[in-house]
């Protein structure tokens, strides 16, 4: 497997970060809909935060590195069978996935820096507060969190479906090509 992409395939590093940057945000969203329920009282009413925290500022950094990989690195062509209807909504998906998921980011760091005190980053060190003070910033903030976060699992689910319905009803290679498998056309002496 290369490494970039190449005219047929996605490369391996298209390929991690798309799939680090899948598994983060869902166990950020389970993570944070478990936490939201812990008492004052519980073990990890603390830590579980911290986590959060450090684990979506990575996710930051590297969404910023997948996005800029995804500009200067050219995505494989389009299979033949893909309609255009399926490429203009693929597009619209990535393009609300990326904003999305931004718009998250961005309202927890709203969200933890509202009393004016930076993020520890896994303890490393600290992200500063810049943006503090707005009227219910914390509170404002923290719907818009709630509420992106869900609509980023929504479109995630139908962005999932959209590849199981390539694999098994078009039986094409959009999803092999994401999980670096062959194309089911290739043998192994034509690859």
């Amino acid at each position: 497997m290369h490494w970039k992409n190449t005219a047929t395939r996605y490369g391996l590093v298209a390929i991690v970060l798309h799939w680090v940057v899948a598994v983060t945000v869902i166990g950020l969203a389970i993570l944070g809909l478990w936490m939201v329920d812990l008492s004052y009282y519980s073990p990890y009413y603390r830590s579980a935060p911290f986590w959060h925290k450090s684990i979506g500022l990575a996710l930051f950094a590297v969404l910023v590195l997948r996005i800029l990989w995804r500009l200067f690195t050219p995505r494989p062509a389009h299979l033949p069978n893909h309609r255009r209807w399926e490429r203009i909504s693929a597009a619209l998906v990535h393009a609300l996935l990326y904003l999305m998921l931004f718009v998250i980011l961005i309202s927890g760091y709203l969200i933890s820096t509202a009393k004016g005190q930076g993020i520890s980053f896994f303890g490393w060190f600290e992200v500063p507060a810049t943006l503090t003070g707005l009227p219910s910033q914390a509170d404002r903030a923290g719907q818009i969190h709630y509420w992106m976060a869900m609509a980023v699992l929504a479109l995630a689910g139908l962005h999932a479906l959209g590849a199981l319905k390539h694999h098994f009803l078009d039986r094409d290679d959009t999803l092999r090509r994401m999980l670096g498998l062959r194309p089911r056309h290739l043998t192994d002496r034509q690859e």
